[in-house]
């Protein structure tokens, strides 16, 4: 069977839990890598080069805009923040799943580019829990929180372009819910090619 990786794109609300969701399948599974960003921001305390994030500067990042070898970038608060394409690509290679953890402009420009990925949209149960889960983190005012919401309302609309909605409501069963959701999809016929034309060629000469 193909056993080239497959690129899987993960959005999903503040404070749907996709961060634990990515640790614990990383965790429990070997076959896939977490995706790293560049970034011309400076490095946070503890954070280091090639583990969080690959940090650049501005003309280094500008320059591989240029180059197009980034999947997808975004500027968020005076820093550009984007994908290197390098860096999945060679991942893929070893037949890791690569999970790209994005929001929605980024999933769809990167659907655009890898039409082969697969966009999973993380989601609570119902707003309710959304809102008790934002302030059960205890780290933002309300404010900011609703401002959050408001967000959230917004980036509802354009959940349809997803493959899958995975919703959030026990770490364990989503866990493996989305495992499944990615292995499907290596066996799909599109993703088996060459294991298709070798079996034609067996047939043919059984």
């Amino acid at each position: 069977m193909n056993e080239h990786g497959i690129l899987v794109v993960v959005s999903g609300f503040s404070g749907a839990g996709k961060g634990t969701l990515m640790k614990e399948l990383l965790k429990r599974y070997d076959n896939y890598a977490l995706s790293i960003s560049a970034t011309t921001r400076n490095p946070r305390e503890g954070e280091e080069e090639g583990r969080e994030y690959f940090f650049v500067t501005e003309e280094h990042f500008k320059d591989m805009m240029e180059k197009e070898d980034l999947i997808e970038y975004a500027q968020y608060v005076n820093h550009y923040y984007g994908t290197p394409k390098e860096y999945v690509l060679n991942q893929m290679r070893m037949g890791k799943d690569v999970i790209l953890e994005i929001e929605i402009q980024g999933a769809l420009k990167v659907k655009e580019r890898f039409p082969s990925a697969i966009l999973i949209f993380v989601m609570p149960p119902n707003a309710e829990e959304l809102k008790r889960r934002l302030i059960g983190r205890g780290t933002e005012n309300m404010d900011v929180i609703n401002a959050r919401l408001r967000r959230a309302a917004e980036e509802a609309e354009g959940m349809e372009a997803y493959d899958y909605i995975l919703i959030n409501e026990n770490i364990d069963t989503c866990v493996e819910e989305m495992h499944r959701m990615i292995q499907v999809q290596h066996n799909r016929a599109s993703n088996n090619m060459a294991f298709l034309a070798h079996i034609r060629e067996e047939l043919k000469n059984i």
